[in-house]
Protein backbone atom coordinates (compact mmCIF):
# COMPACT_ATOMS: atom_id res chain seq x y z
CA UNK A 1 0.00 0.00 0.00
CA UNK A 2 1.32 3.43 -0.94
CA UNK A 3 1.87 6.11 1.67
CA UNK A 4 1.09 9.77 1.11
CA UNK A 5 2.84 12.72 2.74
CA UNK A 6 0.84 15.40 4.53
CA UNK A 7 2.41 18.52 6.03
CA UNK A 8 1.17 21.52 7.99
CA UNK A 9 1.85 23.71 4.95
CA UNK A 10 -0.44 21.62 2.75
CA UNK A 11 -3.27 21.62 5.30
CA UNK A 12 -2.78 25.32 5.98
CA UNK A 13 -3.00 26.22 2.28
CA UNK A 14 -6.19 24.16 1.97
CA UNK A 15 -7.87 25.71 5.02
CA UNK A 16 -6.96 29.20 3.82
CA UNK A 17 -8.58 28.47 0.45
CA UNK A 18 -11.63 27.06 2.25
CA UNK A 19 -12.35 30.40 3.92
CA UNK A 20 -14.32 31.23 0.78
CA UNK A 21 -16.69 28.83 -0.90
CA UNK A 22 -15.37 25.35 -0.01
CA UNK A 23 -16.62 23.93 -3.32
CA UNK A 24 -15.63 26.83 -5.50
CA UNK A 25 -15.32 26.08 -9.20
CA UNK A 26 -11.80 25.07 -10.18
CA UNK A 27 -11.68 27.73 -12.90
CA UNK A 28 -11.92 30.51 -10.33
CA UNK A 29 -9.30 33.24 -10.30
CA UNK A 30 -9.43 33.48 -6.52
CA UNK A 31 -5.84 33.81 -5.34
CA UNK A 32 -6.13 31.61 -2.25
CA UNK A 33 -7.51 28.73 -4.29
CA UNK A 34 -4.86 29.11 -6.98
CA UNK A 35 -2.22 29.25 -4.25
CA UNK A 36 -3.56 25.99 -2.83
CA UNK A 37 -3.42 24.33 -6.24
CA UNK A 38 0.22 25.40 -6.55
CA UNK A 39 0.98 23.79 -3.18
CA UNK A 40 -0.98 20.66 -4.17
CA UNK A 41 1.06 20.46 -7.38
CA UNK A 42 4.24 21.01 -5.35
CA UNK A 43 5.23 23.96 -7.51
CA UNK A 44 8.19 26.00 -6.21
CA UNK A 45 7.15 29.24 -4.53
CA UNK A 46 8.93 32.56 -4.79
CA UNK A 47 10.48 33.82 -1.56
CA UNK A 48 8.73 37.01 -0.47
CA UNK A 49 10.30 39.77 1.61
CA UNK A 50 8.34 38.58 4.66
CA UNK A 51 9.57 35.01 4.16
CA UNK A 52 13.16 36.20 3.76
CA UNK A 53 12.91 38.24 6.97
CA UNK A 54 11.77 35.12 8.78
CA UNK A 55 14.68 33.12 7.38
CA UNK A 56 17.18 35.84 8.29
CA UNK A 57 15.82 36.12 11.83
CA UNK A 58 16.03 32.37 12.41
CA UNK A 59 19.56 32.35 11.00
CA UNK A 60 20.50 35.05 13.51
CA UNK A 61 19.01 33.01 16.37
CA UNK A 62 21.00 29.95 15.22
CA UNK A 63 24.18 32.01 14.98
CA UNK A 64 23.72 33.29 18.54
CA UNK A 65 23.23 29.72 19.79
CA UNK A 66 26.55 28.75 18.17
CA UNK A 67 28.35 31.64 19.85
CA UNK A 68 28.33 33.90 16.81
CA UNK A 69 25.84 36.52 15.67
CA UNK A 70 26.50 40.21 15.17
CA UNK A 71 25.64 42.17 18.35
CA UNK A 72 25.19 45.24 16.18
CA UNK A 73 22.42 43.63 14.15
CA UNK A 74 19.13 45.50 14.52
CA UNK A 75 17.37 42.28 15.60
CA UNK A 76 20.12 40.99 17.90
CA UNK A 77 18.42 41.74 21.23
CA UNK A 78 15.17 40.03 20.23
CA UNK A 79 16.98 37.09 18.63
CA UNK A 80 19.01 36.59 21.81
CA UNK A 81 15.77 36.33 23.83
CA UNK A 82 14.44 33.75 21.39
CA UNK A 83 17.70 31.80 21.56
CA UNK A 84 17.39 31.61 25.36
CA UNK A 85 14.11 29.69 25.04
CA UNK A 86 15.51 26.94 22.82
CA UNK A 87 19.09 26.74 24.13
CA UNK A 88 20.21 23.12 24.46
CA UNK A 89 17.43 21.85 22.22
CA UNK A 90 17.58 19.82 19.02
CA UNK A 91 17.28 22.25 16.12
CA UNK A 92 15.68 21.72 12.68
CA UNK A 93 14.57 18.19 13.53
CA UNK A 94 12.76 16.33 10.74
CA UNK A 95 9.91 14.33 12.26
CA UNK A 96 7.77 11.66 10.59
CA UNK A 97 4.85 9.60 11.82
CA UNK A 98 2.88 6.96 9.96
CA UNK A 99 -0.90 7.18 10.42
CA UNK A 100 -3.91 5.49 8.91
CA UNK A 101 -6.79 7.83 8.14
CA UNK A 102 -9.96 6.49 6.51
CA UNK A 103 -8.06 3.53 5.08
CA UNK A 104 -5.27 5.70 3.64
CA UNK A 105 -1.70 5.44 4.91
CA UNK A 106 -0.50 8.95 5.72
CA UNK A 107 3.12 9.86 6.41
CA UNK A 108 2.84 13.00 8.50
CA UNK A 109 5.95 15.17 8.19
CA UNK A 110 7.21 18.36 9.77
CA UNK A 111 10.50 20.12 10.46
CA UNK A 112 10.69 21.37 14.03
CA UNK A 113 12.56 24.61 14.67
CA UNK A 114 13.47 23.23 18.08
CA UNK A 115 12.67 20.37 20.44
CA UNK A 116 13.74 21.36 23.93
CA UNK A 117 12.61 20.69 27.47
CA UNK A 118 9.89 18.29 26.35
CA UNK A 119 8.35 21.04 24.21
CA UNK A 120 8.13 21.77 20.53
CA UNK A 121 9.12 25.35 19.70
CA UNK A 122 8.46 27.28 16.51
CA UNK A 123 9.92 30.68 15.65
CA UNK A 124 7.72 33.20 13.85
CA UNK A 125 8.79 36.58 12.53
CA UNK A 126 5.79 38.86 12.16
CA UNK A 127 5.24 42.60 11.79
CA UNK A 128 2.13 42.39 13.99
CA UNK A 129 0.93 40.12 16.75
CA UNK A 130 -2.33 39.67 18.64
CA UNK A 131 -2.90 37.12 21.37
CA UNK A 132 -4.41 33.93 19.96
CA UNK A 133 -3.09 34.61 16.47
CA UNK A 134 -2.25 30.93 15.95
CA UNK A 135 -5.31 29.41 17.62
CA UNK A 136 -6.67 27.99 14.37
CA UNK A 137 -3.28 27.04 12.90
CA UNK A 138 -2.76 23.41 11.92
CA UNK A 139 0.89 23.61 12.96
CA UNK A 140 0.61 22.77 16.65
CA UNK A 141 -1.89 19.90 16.06
CA UNK A 142 0.42 18.45 13.38
CA UNK A 143 3.61 18.79 15.41
CA UNK A 144 2.12 17.47 18.65
CA UNK A 145 0.92 14.45 16.65
CA UNK A 146 4.45 14.02 15.30
CA UNK A 147 6.06 14.16 18.76
CA UNK A 148 3.85 12.06 21.10
CA UNK A 149 6.09 12.69 24.12
CA UNK A 150 5.80 16.49 23.86
CA UNK A 151 3.24 18.00 26.20
CA UNK A 152 3.25 21.50 24.72
CA UNK A 153 3.87 23.46 21.55
CA UNK A 154 5.04 27.07 21.86
CA UNK A 155 5.17 29.69 19.13
CA UNK A 156 7.89 32.27 19.77
CA UNK A 157 6.91 35.39 17.86
CA UNK A 158 9.01 38.48 17.24
CA UNK A 159 8.84 41.62 15.15
CA UNK A 160 12.57 42.11 15.57
CA UNK A 161 12.13 44.16 18.74
CA UNK A 162 9.57 42.50 21.01
CA UNK A 163 9.23 38.77 21.72
CA UNK A 164 5.94 37.05 22.56
CA UNK A 165 5.06 33.41 23.25
CA UNK A 166 1.85 31.52 22.60
CA UNK A 167 1.58 28.00 24.07
CA UNK A 168 -0.84 25.17 23.33
CA UNK A 169 -1.02 22.11 25.57
CA UNK A 170 -1.69 18.65 24.20
CA UNK A 171 -4.88 18.31 26.26
CA UNK A 172 -6.37 21.42 24.62
CA UNK A 173 -5.33 20.56 21.07
CA UNK A 174 -7.62 18.61 18.78
CA UNK A 175 -6.53 15.51 16.90
CA UNK A 176 -5.23 16.50 13.46
CA UNK A 177 -6.48 13.18 12.07
CA UNK A 178 -9.97 14.70 11.94
CA UNK A 179 -8.67 17.57 9.80
CA UNK A 180 -6.83 15.11 7.54
CA UNK A 181 -10.04 13.06 7.17
CA UNK A 182 -11.96 16.18 6.11
CA UNK A 183 -9.16 17.11 3.71
CA UNK A 184 -9.19 13.71 2.01
CA UNK A 185 -13.00 13.78 1.72
CA UNK A 186 -12.85 17.26 0.15
CA UNK A 187 -10.18 16.15 -2.34
CA UNK A 188 -12.38 13.21 -3.31
CA UNK A 189 -15.42 15.47 -3.82
CA UNK A 190 -13.41 17.93 -5.90
CA UNK A 191 -11.86 15.15 -8.03
CA UNK A 192 -8.39 16.14 -6.77
CA UNK A 193 -7.57 12.97 -4.84
CA UNK A 194 -5.68 11.36 -7.73
CA UNK A 195 -3.59 14.51 -8.17
CA UNK A 196 -2.77 14.50 -4.45
CA UNK A 197 -1.76 10.85 -4.61
CA UNK A 198 0.44 11.48 -7.64
CA UNK A 199 2.24 14.52 -6.20
CA UNK A 200 2.45 13.55 -2.53
CA UNK A 201 3.27 9.84 -2.68
CA UNK A 202 6.11 8.93 -0.32
CA UNK A 203 9.06 7.81 -2.43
Amino acid sequence: MSRYIITHSLLSAWLYAMKGNPYEDLTTEKDSFQDFLKVLNREPTQTTEAMQNGIDFEDLVTAILSGAGDPEHRWYSAAKKVAAYIKGGVLQFNAYRLLEVDGTEILLHGRLDALAGGKVWDIKFSKTYDRGKYLESTQHPVYLKLIPEAKEFTYIISDGNTVWTETYRRDETGDVCQTISEFLAWLRTMALLDLFKEKWVAR
